[in-house]
């Protein structure tokens, strides 16, 4: 590549890390790869991790040492993250939205990548000191806000199925009681999918009681797994007693009446948390 301008650097080293979320580059690969010398390099990061701070899109951190480096962590501070839970919650009101069993129809916000795309930097965000190995999920509607997630963190998506498959190979199956039916249930998950030992954060589309994150939870033990939390679109006010404790939700869907067709979602109090890595910005 040959020499170019400082401006013409900075954009292709945003694009770089924006591209690499969570990726660490030593700067000696940005030296090499732009012909510049690492004093102009870390001059540019520093410029770039300003105007991403400022912005509230993320954060650059540095590691310092002879194996220091630069990774992007693409996150969404409260401000904007308050805009878009409401933006949310318009988007999702009006009782042509009630689908008939008592339902609310989702598909159409689940499975927007610019929704589902600022859906993985709020959940990041939230769970930016959680640094999961992989990021589990249940088939099927959970499956895009969770390989956005997977995407803005870095790594892996594990889907978790409804039964066993058998072109996975040798599977663990546990068998759990839906919070909400009261239904015994199975879920699968292929052994070679998830390395024992892992750090995982689970991610999903909705819950009531919480009977699917807790059959998540029990098969995560079978894999002598760490769950380091519960990462929801949208949780229900009632029954306020789940059956997971450490959860986060985006949405809340406060009032629920089919008969009446009319219901109510508004954004969780996680939205408005002020976490350390945005005090700067507010």
């Amino acid at each position: 590549m040959e020499k170019m301008r400082r401006s013409e650097r900075i954009i292709l080293l945003t694009r770089e890390l924006i591209e690499n979320p969570h990726k660490s580059f030593p700067l000696t690969y940005f030296a090499e790869l732009f012909h510049a010398a690492k004093s102009s390099i870390s001059e540019d990061l520093s410029i770039i991790k300003e105007a991403l701070r400022m912005s509230g899109a993320g954060l650059v951190e540095t590691q310092v040492g002879a194996a220091g480096g630069v990774r992007f962590m693409p996150l969404m501070a409260k401000g904007e993250r308050e805009q878009f839970a409401n933006h949310l919650c318009q988007r999702l009101s009006g009782s042509e939205r009630i689908v008939p069993g008592g339902f609310i129809y989702l598909t159409d916000i689940i499975f927007d990548p610019q929704v589902g795309q600022k859906i993985g930097r709020i959940f990041t965000s939230l769970f930016v000191e959680a640094n999961p190995d992989y990021i589990l999920t249940i088939e099927t509607k959970g499956i895009p806000l969770a390989l956005l997630t997977a995407r803005a963190f870095g790594v892996p998506l594990v889907i978790v199925r409804d039964e066993s498959k058998v072109s996975e190979g040798s599977s663990v199956s546990i068998n759990y009681v839906s919070g909400s039916t009261r239904r015994i249930q199975t879920m699968a998950l292929a052994r070679r999918a998830l390395p024992r030992g892992s750090r995982v954060l689970i991610i999903d589309d909705f819950m009531k009681a919480g009977g699917t994150a807790k059959g998540m939870l029990d098969l995560m033990a079978e894999f002598e797994a760490e769950v380091l939390g519960t990462g929801v679109l949208i949780s229900t006010a009632e029954p306020q007693q789940k059956l997971v404790d450490n959860y986060i939700s985006l949405l809340e869907l406060a009032h629920f009446d089919e008969d009446k067709k009319e219901f109510l979602i508004r954004p969780s109090k996680w939205i408005s948390q002020t976490f350390p890595w945005e005090s700067d910005n507010q």
